[in-house]
């Protein structure tokens, strides 16, 4: 599939393509809907192993957030921005020419902040354009809100398979202990349940989860067939794909995670499975809708939060209109954003 075809697949409104030498950047922004709003999704900065990769993952990311958004009742639409670079080479001169790439599209496109970016790069951010939320200032850092709405959803999730959303001596795989995963990991392990994690760089976060939360930590190959009552993917997307569907022993997936489902086909073949699946872009919902206040009313806290509990509810009904009619919970989520985007909020 080439450029052209990735593009039109998605259905986007436009798709950028910037560099700047000078500045070392190389950035995709997709925006993929208006139709509710400007476009809202934030800045992810990532080692892509290829100019493709970094487009597959922001047409679905861009996607994913114009269906977050709607689905969360937000008049604003979908967008996503992706910095193909090393973490470690991090400048202010990097997020100042992103910056100008975003003032550059007019208000069409809104960012903030996503993997490897925080409120500190808003901050540069804000020296050279206007469009920026999840300020520090304002909203503050969104990660906590995200695993607030995802402890919630969690909850609901074990309610519809388990009965109870007590989950005190369940026990929970979480993938990835980034800014999210690990606050999740900490809300999980304040609820009863027991954890297992995988390894990755950051050795201090993974002796934290193991020395304070109990965790058992396995091998990052190793995650997808553990014995468990609930995967929750807490990193990067399509981890629920031909290769692992085999191996997972979990009763349900709920996490963090964007675009954890590579295909429709693999939904499919994670529903004859019998596995619960919590879809991402509602669960991992409470981040945006924190950041995403700034965008078109004044920021309250206390009316965040209850929207952010509100996905509980949500990820609950999902559930159980899947059992009703048999369809993936990602296909009834997704009609569920389309027809607001299609019909307005």
């Amino acid at each position: 599939m080439n450029t052209v075809e990735m593009i039109a697949q998605y259905g986007h409104e436009e798709v950028a393509f910037f560099t700047n030498e000078a500045a070392k950047l190389k950035c995709i922004i997709a925006i993929h809907s208006t139709k509710l709003g400007p476009a809202l999704g934030g800045c992810r900065l990532y080692p892509y192993k290829s100019m493709d990769a970094a487009l597959f993952d922001v047409l679905r990311l861009s996607r994913g957030m114009s269906f977050k958004n709607a689905a969360a009742g937000m008049p604003i639409g979908g967008g996503k921005g992706v910095i193909i670079a090393d973490p470690s080479e991090k400048t202010d001169a990097l997020f100042e020419a992103y910056a100008e790439c975003v003032e550059s599209l007019g208000g069409r496109y809104l960012t903030a902040e996503d993997v490897n970016t925080d409120t500190h790069d808003a901050d540069i951010m804000l020296r050279k354009t206007q469009y920026v939320v999840g300020r520090a200032d304002v909203s503050g850092d969104p990660s906590p809100f995200t695993a607030i709405g995802c402890f919630d959803g969690i909850r609901a999730t074990a309610k519809f398979t388990f009965g109870t959303d007590d989950l005190n001596g369940l026990t929970i795989a979480v993938q990835g202990l980034g800014k999210v995963g690990y606050d999740l990991a900490c809300q999980l392990h304040a609820a009863g349940a027991k954890l297992i994690v995988c390894n990755n760089k950051n050795r201090e976060i993974m002796a934290k989860a193991v020395n304070e939360l109990g965790a058992t930590e396995v091998a990052a190959d190793e995650i997808y067939g553990v014995d468990c009552d609930i995967f929750a993917p807490c990193a990067l997307g399509a981890i629920v794909n031909y290769d692992t569907i085999p191996q997972f022993k979990c009763k349900a997936i709920a996490g963090a995670a964007n675009n954890v489902i590579l295909d429709d086909e693999c939904g499919v073949a994670l529903k004859k499975k019998g596995i619960v699946y919590a879809p991402d872009f509602i669960i991992n919902g409470g981040g945006v809708i924190n950041a995403g206040q700034e965008a078109f009313t004044t920021y309250d806290k206390e009316n965040v939060l209850k929207q952010v509990h509100n996905i509980y509810n949500t990820v609950y009904n999902i559930l159980e209109e899947s059992k009703a009619t048999g369809e993936p919970e990602g296909v009834i989520a997704q009609r569920f954003a389309e027809n607001r985007i299609k019909n307005g909020l």
